[in-house]
């Protein structure tokens, strides 16, 4: 039986296993349905209301028995949401049918007509809140004449009022003030809507008055660990948004919640209010608040060591990561770190080396301020923004049997968020990086760098001592169902310029050096999107699209192989083993450099992915991938594999395959099983179309990964 009968005999015992298990007089239900009977009304909008789902996913082993009272409960629960909506005829109707022993169970829409707000008046007693509320701009206002009457406008312009009002001072004002009547008119879907805003009362059985509008008249803080406070008095004012002398806000409130919570020495917030009671401090319709604010800090001091296992295309090894942070060094939350990590690997199936093995040391320190270290920035905006600052510097180490690698990096860096839409930015105002080969096998360097007849030019650039100075921008938005990242970043051409200021001259390979090194030169974008479609709480289509290029110019005519693309693996095209599809249809024939020739300077990836839960903490996944990488310059070593634009959507690979996750809320172990469906680089016609002639040994590919592809 081939792989996909099996697959196919194995998803049919288990969807029928459930039915296996119910009563003499219980029915399973099957098949939900929810259609409305106008195209005015997305019927999924009301699929939320559904009391019984069906028995579940394609790989669920739960059953689900049908239950007449939750049918009835459901159809009343959808008439109502719907009046909700403004179609206040509404109603709704179920439809059963019975086949053997399921239950198939349909809801049928009978929306009706909708109403529409024909006027808008308001009752204010309130004449400081009326006033307040003629300045507020129409653009503003949820409620407008003309548009859908619905009962979730109402609630929303209840919200939107009460917190316009509470950022304006309002401390004790509530949206149970704001009530709104509707009266209709007979044979019309035309309503008339007024909003009653209430005067503030103490309690029911009080006299009505004003309501009172609050000043702050000191910020003071206190400590809630062991009476002193940790961090500098600047600190804890840079962090607080509420200032005395003006206006409580609500929103001050929540950004100073926010402000203080990012801080890595702060384990506790805690603001309160207290209202002034001293008549001789207080003017008459003015009311005064003090503001305290507790803050607990946690030990700023903590040491972790983390062991890990590694499997670096079949060999294994292991590592161990010992951190030591301070998470308070200068008592302004700053946080310090020291990395030391140490990594084994042993490497089987090399031959003509002295030693099989991979050693891996290294240290990296970081220094981070919750704050903008920036010169000519105003103290305001410093204060307004939620950036850090970021210095990192480390050390790397590696030796192999090929070479001795030495890598050195120093970096200078802004992160920041904007929290109102959902987006995060990153500078990198600079990145300095020194690739250092101190030592290479002969063995190597006599097989792949200096012989004639198996020169490779990608291969001995990667192997040369580099220097790179890059600067960079990036941005990622998330919000609601879709997802973006922005990465846009370029090298060398600072170098480049002081070079040819100072009428420096070119290395024997036409190259500008610094320090005798010569430095990268190159320009490089990333895009990324992903769209999540939900049909029911556990069941959702993830499609993906991700793009990147990068070109090397001036001083490089080879990208940085860190810079460079690769395809296949657990997070690309999931038919291929990593660096194993690519470039075009270049196809790779010496595993001891195919690491370096299945690299390219362009990258497309096209996924799509329907995820299901199946029972416990699992997760299937049943998932369709495609793409590709290529070269934009022709390389003798990586023939077929530039980018043209009459041959690349030829060259486009496809895969197929499933997936089980355990979802363990902290973190997610995924296992894809792939197969290739059209593979680009190709000897036979069955090889080229592997989904029509699937071999096992040839198209399989096993993938174990940490978190979600995408």
């Amino acid at each position: 039986m081939s792989a996909t009968g099996a697959l196919l005999l194995l998803l049919m015992v288990v969807s029928c296993a459930a039915d296996k298990t119910l009563g003499d007089d219980e029915l399973l239900l099957h098949r939900v349905r929810v259609v409305a009977d106008t195209k005015d009304l997305d019927a999924s909008r009301l699929q939320p209301y559904v009391k019984q789902q069906a028995h579940g996913s394609l790989f669920s082993r739960k059953k689900v028995v049908y239950d007449s009272l939750l049918t009835q409960r459901t159809c009343t629960d959808m008439a109502n949401a719907m009046q909700n909506m403004g179609y206040l005829d509404a109603t709704v109707e179920s439809q059963t049918h019975q086949k053997g022993r399921k239950m198939d169970v349909s809801y049928l829409l009978h929306p009706g007509e909708p109403y529409f707000i024909r006027d808008i008046d308001y009752d204010i007693q309130d004449e400081r809140i009326a006033q307040l509320l003629q300045l507020d701009q129409p653009d503003n206002q949820v409620l407008k004449e003309g548009v859908r009457f619905s009962v979730d406008q109402l609630d929303q312009e209840r919200k939107r009022i009460t917190k316009l009002l509470n950022d304006q001072g309002y401390y004790k004002f509530h949206k149970d003030y704001i009530t709104f009547s509707v009266d209709s008119m007979h044979g019309s879907r035309l309503l008339d809507v007024t909003m009653h805003l209430h005067p503030y009362f103490v309690h029911k059985d009080s006299a009505a008055s004003p309501h009172p509008l609050y000043t702050i008249r000191r910020v003071s803080f206190v400590s809630g660990d062991d009476g002193k406070i940790h961090l500098r008095e600047k600190v804890l004012r840079e962090n607080t948004r509420i200032e005395e002398g003006k206006p409580y806000s609500s929103s001050d409130l929540q950004k100073t919640y926010n402000l203080f919570g990012r801080l890595a020495a702060v384990r506790y917030t805690g603001v309160k209010f207290t209202e002034v009671t001293d008549s001789s401090l207080l003017t008459p319709h003015s009311s005064l608040l003090d503001c305290q604010v507790q803050v607990s800090t946690g030990k700023p001091n903590s040491l972790s060591f983390q062991p890990e296992g590694t499997n670096t295309a079949g060999n294994l090894g292991a590592a161990a990561s010992l951190t030591y942070e301070n998470r308070n060094l200068f008592r302004g939350a700053e946080t310090f770190s020291v990395q030391l990590r140490g990594a084994f690997e042993a490497i089987t199936g090399l031959e003509g080396y002295q030693n099989e093995d991979y050693e891996e040391y290294s240290i990296e320190s970081k220094l981070v301020f919750p704050r903008f270290i920036l010169p000519f920035v105003s103290k305001n905006y410093r204060r307004r923004s939620t950036a850090t600052s970021e210095l990192s510097v480390s050390y790397n180490l590696q030796n192999r049997p090929e070479f001795q690698r030495r890598l050195f990096n120093a970096a200078w860096r802004y992160r920041w968020t904007d929290t109102p839409k959902h987006t995060n930015y990153r500078v990198d105002v600079i990145d300095l990086n020194y690739i250092n080969m101190p030592w290479i096998s002969a063995t190597f360097k006599h097989d792949y760098l200096d012989s004639v007849s198996n020169r490779n030019a990608i291969l001995r650039y990667n192997y040369e001592d580099l220097f790179i100075m890059k600067i960079g921008f990036s941005m990622s938005h998330a919000h609601g169902n879709n997802a973006y990242k922005l990465n846009v970043e370029t090298a060398g051409n600072l170098l480049k310029a002081t070079s040819l200021l100072l009428n420096k001259k070119q290395n024997d390979h036409g190259q500008y050096t610094l320090f005798g090194i010569a430095y990268a030169q190159y320009a490089k974008a990333d895009f990324d999107f992903t769209h999540v479609h939900r049909f029911s709480p556990v069941n959702e289509l993830v499609v993906h699209a991700g793009f990147g290029i990068a070109y090397p110019y001036g001083n490089s005519r080879v990208l940085p192989f860190e810079k460079r693309y690769f395809s296949g693996g657990a997070n690309s095209v999931r038919g291929w083993n990593v660096r194993g599809l690519g470039p075009g249809k270049f196809r790779g024939s010496n595993g001891a450099i195919d690491f370096i020739n299945q690299t390219g300077d362009m990258k497309l990836d096209l996924n799509a992915e329907y995820r299901t839960d199946l029972f416990w903490k699992l997760r299937g996944a049943f998932f369709i991938d495609a793409g590709n990488i290529w070269t934009l310059r022709a390389y003798d070593e990586q023939p077929g594999g530039q980018f043209r634009w009459n041959e690349f959507y030829k060259q486009i690979a496809v895969a197929y395959g499933l997936g089980v996750r355990l979802n363990f809320d902290y973190f997610v172990l995924r296992f894809d099983m792939g197969m290739k469906a059209i593979n680009p680089a190709y000897e036979t016609k069955e090889e080229h179309y592997a989904i029509i002639h699937p071999r096992l040994s040839r198209d399989f590919v096993f993938h174990f990964a940490v978190g979600l592809p995408f």
